[in-house]
């Protein structure tokens, strides 16, 4: 049985479209026969005295007359029955009322008619007609979804075991449970058999004919039904509330996803149906604070906007927020042709109206910089583009401080020079008494902006006659990782725990700062539009640092999966530590001192740090560049331990570069990472 009724319903959906449209004529007009059929016998007692035929046959003829033009005409037709929603139903609502209506004039006229005709007849002719046409339009929705034997018949239980399809249960039994149900039924690609729900007035109902549960029941529910995963869909829930679901869930063996946010689904990037892995940013439970929509738009509306490493993690998201300001035009600096163009199709779809130029190069071309900011006349600066993966970098000293500290020179010198009015640092809190050369790069470069602001006319690094006078208010934003960015740990977990594992954590203790990329972008922008100085240091709060196997453990275990240890040795997914890297600490810092004052904003300080004047900043990027170009590296890292406040590398580099005599070479036995 129930494999002809599939057969039926895959018959009807591979029917032309015309010949659709045909069936549901015919059916409306028998439909139409009927109502009318059964409001006579309701009004009259029995079908006697009825004539189809004879005296009452005007009156058969004259129904559908009246009905199938307005059913067509209302565009009941062009409606797909697997779609048939509530706007559907209010329009065939009006439309048989309309019909009744006429046919209602007709009898009132028709005085003369050759049999007798009751005129309470319409009122049921209504009524019937609502229900005999509107109902089989919900039966066919249900039937061609999909669910037509499940729903409002609590089967769920009998009939999920022997379904072919993946079961899922669903947390969350409103709007969003609801449309998710939908698109799964109709993309029959998962089978929904639960819903799970906090609310006690819903728990124990049937709504979509599927059961709620309450959370005290998810054990109940995974052994009756045994779904294979659990559904988030609860997108309007804080990040606060949603931490406690998944908290909650954490101790079940069964994988978690996640139904998009509102705001995604509203923008088209992403559908009902398109499930999500379980956002990390859940999991840390903190709630972004609203922004300041003044200092957004501050430094942006009807102003030209440049953004360096348009391409990266950081930049494409500060392009996002930005192109929401109204900006009179943003330009897009990115030296991977093909970032520079993934990011440029999607914003020129994001805001066609919007002009965004789209420039090939690097910031450690400083000609080619100035003429980009004096040709597009560039009012704000966001800096952006950097080397940030600090093993990466250690291994590449050369290229870390070119592309970082003199990268970061070449495009303060060139705002200057061309007059830009706002120039943002994208920095780090691996600027804060660094381990690692990365780190280093990152704090000369804030230390290069803060000499600059606090000079009236620079004599700028590599020419002799100083600038024109300096306009240029330069700021300076510090935060920690950001999830999902390229080189995060959250991508390379999920990857590893899709091989089976193991999943790597270089320590046991080591933890890290975490935000979402947006939160980030939109408090960089509000950051570098405040009052200040000149040179301050803009500091985000991170909330409480996130130990990193801890956030493994909990990746495992919402993925269905439990750890296998010592303790545990029949788990799934093992975790190694392997030790850390060159140039990582175990935990990062946000602050040098602590003169650190509060802001109007709640999740920014400002930070008053020491820092070198410009003439010594000057001499020690000249010592810095001979290094380089000599390949000197041991010099390279003794002026970097001499002038960056708190760096220590690893081991006993430190005393090594004390202890040695001026101008000597480096030795066979030196460690290995002094050399780069």
């Amino acid at each position: 049985m129930l494999n002809r009724l599939e057969a039926l319903r895959s018959h009807l959906l591979a029917l032309p479209r015309s010949r659709k449209r045909l069936l549901q004529v015919v059916v409306d007009l028998l439909l139409v026969w009927l109502a009318l059929w059964l409001a006579f016998v309701l009004r009259l007692g029995g079908s006697e005295g009825v004539e189809p035929l004879g005296g009452h046959a005007w009156l058969f003829v004259l129904a559908p007359l009246l009905a199938i033009p307005l059913y067509i005409r209302s565009g009941l037709y062009r409606a797909v029955l697997r779609y048939v929603g509530n706007d559907a139903l209010w329009t065939l609502l009006r439309t048989i009322s309309l019909s009744a209506l006429l046919l209602a004039l007709a009898i009132y006229w028709y005085q003369d008619a050759p049999a007798f005709v009751p005129r309470s007849l319409v009122f049921n002719y209504w009524w019937l007609s609502l229900c005999l046409v509107g109902g089989l339009r919900l039966l066919m929705r249900q039937f061609f979804l999909g669910n037509w034997l499940d729903a409002g018949l609590g089967l769920v239980s009998r009939t999920a075991r022997q379904h072919p399809l993946p079961r899922v249960a669903i947390y969350g039994a409103g709007a969003a449970g609801n449309q998710l149900v939908a698109a799964l039924r109709l993309g029959r690609a998962m089978q929904p058999v639960a819903f799970i729900d906090d609310n006690p007035g819903i728990q124990h109902q049937l709504i979509a004919g599927l059961r709620v549960y309450a959370p005290a029941q998810i054990t109940e529910l995974l052994e009756d039904l045994q779904p294979a995963e659990i559904l988030l869909a609860i997108p309007s829930a804080s990040r606060a509330r949603r931490r406690e679901v998944l908290n909650a869930l954490e101790r079940y063996a069964v994988p978690v996803r996640s139904m998009p946010g509102f705001m995604d689904l509203a923008s088209g990037r992403v559908k009902v149906d398109d499930l999500q892995e379980v956002d990390i940013a859940d999991l840390l439970g903190r709630d972004a604070v609203a922004p300041d929509a003044g200092l957004l738009a501050r430094c942006i509306r009807d102003q030209a906007v440049l953004v360096t490493g348009a391409g990266g993690s950081i930049g494409s998201e500060l392009c996002r927020q930005i192109i929401t300001q109204a900006p009179r035009r943003l330009v897009l600096l990115e030296h991977s042709e093909y970032a520079l163009y993934a990011i440029h199709q999607e914003l020129q779809r994001l805001a066609p109206g919007l002009e965004v130029v789209p420039i090939l190069g690097s910031i450690r071309n400083h000609s080619r910089l100035l003429d980009v900011l004096r040709h597009w006349r560039i009012d704000t600066l966001y800096h952006a583009a950097a080397y940030k993966h600090v093993p990466m970098v250690e291994h590449n000293i050369a290229e870390g401080i070119h592309n970082n500290v003199l990268g970061t020179l070449n495009a303060a010198q060139a705002a200057i020079i061309a007059g830009v009015r706002h120039f943002v640092l994208i920095s780090t809190d691996k600027a804060v008494r660094p381990t690692n050369v990365m780190g280093c790069s990152k704090r000369l470069a804030e230390m290069v902006l803060q000499a600059l602001a606090s000079e009236a006319q620079p004599v700028l690094y590599g020419r002799e006659e100083p600038a024109p006078v300096n306009r240029t208010r330069f700021a300076m934003v510090r935060f920690g990782n950001v999830l999902g960015s390229s080189g995060s740990v959250i991508p390379l977990f999920r990857e590893q725990i899709r091989r089976g594992g193991p999943v790597t954590v270089t320590h046991p203790q080591i933890n890290r700062y975490f935000m979402t990329i947006p939160e980030a972008a939109q408090l960089v922008i509000q950051a570098g539009a405040m009052d200040g100085q000149g040179g301050d240091v803009y500091v985000l709060d991170m909330g409480e640092p996130v130990r990193i196997a801890e956030l493994a453990e909990r990746m495992i275990h919402l993925s269905g999966l439990s750890v296998r240890s010592d303790t545990h040795p029949l788990g799934d997914i093992a975790i190694a530590y392997t030790g850390l890297r060159p140039g990582e600490k175990l935990y990062e810092e946000l602050l040098i001192g602590d003169n650190v004052t509060a802001t109007d904003h709640p999740m920014i300080c400002r930070a008053r740090e020491q820092y070198l004047d410009w003439a010594a900043l000057r001499e020690l990027l000249a010592s810095l560049q001979a290094a380089l170009r000599a390949d000197d590296f041991v010099t390279v890292r003794a002026l970097l331990l001499a002038h960056v406040d708190g760096y220590r590398p690893e081991g006993d580099i430190v005393d090594w570069l004390y202890d040695r005599p001026a101008n000597t070479s480096l030795p066979e036995t030196a460690p290995d990472c002094v050399t780069g």
